[in-house]
């Protein structure tokens, strides 16, 4: 079984080689270590080689992990919040990746406030079109971003999007999910006449693509920890 030592010097050689077939430059990529499953000894590990920002899915596994941890590393929250664990969330991590309502937005921007504290944001497009995913519809984040930008606790960076299930067994299947929403990002700096430094896409399976498409943030679990339960 590899270590994770191992599997981190191979990402970053996959990593080199997706920015090398569409002349990119490796800094330019964030790796975020997505640790759901992962016990806080693998994830000291993955820090002592190099892991900056951790990604977890569930708020209550992050509580339990964060004091062993602490701020030593980003932590970005990455998977579906409950609006009855904003606070919580808040109280943990530096961004939220997945902003995928007005009404959770809404919950973020009332539990920051209260907190005297401004959040790093991206917003969840649902580009697969899947029923069983979360996220914006694209068609709607103009308007969406439109609200959410005139709350004042809320720093929006960016966006992020899953790529379709299928990607799990077909790499290339994620394509057309990344090029829409690189294609979003284009429409929503022209429309706001900014420039969002994040664009969160790319997992263990489809990440060489995502960078092939644009992505500057890849979410990593599997690659670098193995399969967990």
């Amino acid at each position: 079984m590899s270590s994770i030592v191992e599997n981190l010097a191979r990402i970053g050689e996959r990593i080199n080689s997706a920015c090398a077939r569409v002349n990119r430059k490796p800094e330019e990529i964030s790796l975020v270590a997505v640790t759901k499953n992962v016990s806080v000894e693998q994830i000291k590990e993955g820090i002592a080689n190099g892991i900056k920002i951790i990604g977890e899915n569930r708020v209550q596994e992050a509580k339990e992990k964060y004091p062993a941890i602490g701020n030593i590393v980003q932590w970005h929250m990455v998977g579906h919040l409950q609006t009855n664990k904003v606070k919580p969330a808040l109280e943990i991590f530096s961004m939220i990746q997945s902003v995928d309502s007005v009404h959770l937005a809404q919950e973020i921007q009332k539990r920051a406030s209260a907190l005297n504290k401004k959040i790093s944001v991206l917003i969840e497009v649902n580009t697969s079109g899947e029923e069983t995913k979360y996220g914006i519809n694209p068609e709607e984040l103009i308007s969406v971003i439109n609200t959410i930008q005139a709350m004042p606790n809320l720093w929006i960076e960016g966006l992020m999007t899953i790529g379709p299930g299928l990607a799990i067994e077909n790499p290339e299947a994620s394509r057309k999910s990344f090029q829409m929403l690189y294609e979003s990002k284009n429409k929503v700096e022209a429309e706001f006449s900014t420039k969002l430094p994040y664009f969160s896409m790319g997992m263990s399976s489809d990440f060489e693509i995502a960078i092939e498409e644009g992505s500057n943030m890849i979410r990593i679990g599997t690659a670098i920890f193995g399969k967990r339960k």
